[in-house]
């Protein structure tokens, strides 16, 4: 079996070599190929790959779909940094702003289009509609994950459970989808499939919830882009909700002030609202929740159908999404 380093590197190439040079024009693929250049942890890729070669299968057989699941992913986050406004991904300005609006929106659509078309290749027959049902209800629920976590912003009533809800849908259903897609095309069981997706949807709500709080409490250097930005545009986390829920009285006050605030220095609000998360002792319990789903995820995994020696590089692996150690 493959260590989940040596899947990395089969995704890396297989990816680059998805040049799309034989499609016109250029300003419709050049985005494309820009954004897919930009790296990334490709970590749907390797989950599907680490998956299907985990109940027997080779990762060569399956490299289409995990190549489909990343080029998806990548068209979330064009359209992702286009309603958010953002600058910069991944330390480079983003589509929109190498580009334009109309880019990131036409390239983003386009992107969709070459996912489901590289989800439909090489596929034996019996498999084709399983793995196209379950790519499809995924994508409509991280839509519906997205447009709740819009919602959001103009809300002040937003409560823990329907936060865990949003990241479920906008962020681990695809790890999930990842995770039983792998096992759906090697074969596995309707209850083996299951619980790898629970596996890839529990280990998503720890990754997202690890996000959140690196953007409070990380560097550049660990979390790979300036922290704060949560804060800068009041979202609405786990660490914000709580630190509402939590707070003295005059800690509340204070932190409605810094949301209802419309000019302000982005370094002051950060660190006032740290320090007011501090007094909450949200950055404990943000842990506490990651460590529950993690637990829970491994719990999941373990309970597979298939000798530990060979579920071995899925726990690494995840182990090394969350920077912990086997």
């Amino acid at each position: 079996m493959h260590t989940h380093t040596e899947i990395l590197s089969l995704v890396r190439d297989a990816l680059a070599a998805q040049t799309f040079s034989d499609r016109r024009p250029a300003g419709l693929y050049d985005p494309i190929r820009y954004v897919l250049s930009l790296g990334g942890k490709r970590i749907r890729p390797v989950l599907t790959l680490l998956a299907h070669e985990a109940f027997g299968e080779q990762p060569h057989t399956i490299i289409n779909q995990a190549l489909g699941l990343e080029v998806y992913h990548n068209y979330t986050l064009l359209h992702d940094d286009l309603m958010d406004r953002a600058d910069v991904r991944r330390g480079r300005p983003t589509v929109h702003k190498q580009w334009n609006d109309n880019a990131a929106i036409l390239s983003g659509d386009t992107m969709l289009v070459l996912a489901y078309r590289l989800m439909a290749q090489g596929l034996a027959p019996n498999r084709l509609a399983p793995v196209l049902d379950l790519f499809t209800e995924t994508a409509l629920e991280i839509g519906e994950g997205q447009q709740m976590d819009m919602e959001f912003e103009t809300r002040t009533d937003v409560a823990e459970d329907e936060y865990v809800e949003m990241i479920r849908l906008k962020t681990s259903v695809l790890l999930a989808c990842a995770a039983r897609m792998g096992a759906l095309v090697a074969g596995a069981s309707d209850t083996d499939q299951r619980r790898m997706y629970a596996f890839g949807e529990r280990l998503g709500l720890a990754f997202q919830l690890q996000d959140d709080l690196l953007d409070v409490y990380g560097d550049f250097a660990t979390f790979g882009k300036q922290p704060g930005g949560d804060i800068a545009c009041n979202k609405k986390t786990y660490l914000l909700i709580n630190a509402l829920r939590l707070a003295t009285p005059d800690g509340r006050a204070a932190l409605n002030r810094w949301l209802d605030m419309e000019t302000f220095d982005r370094q002051e609000k950060f660190v006032a609202v740290r320090a007011l998360y501090d007094q909450a002792g949200v950055c404990t319990l943000c842990e506490q929740r990651i460590a529950k789903h993690f637990d829970e995820a491994r719990a999941e995994l373990d309970a597979v159908g298939l000798p530990a020696e060979r579920k071995h590089e899925l726990w690494a692996f995840a182990l090394s999404l969350m920077g912990r150690k086997v």
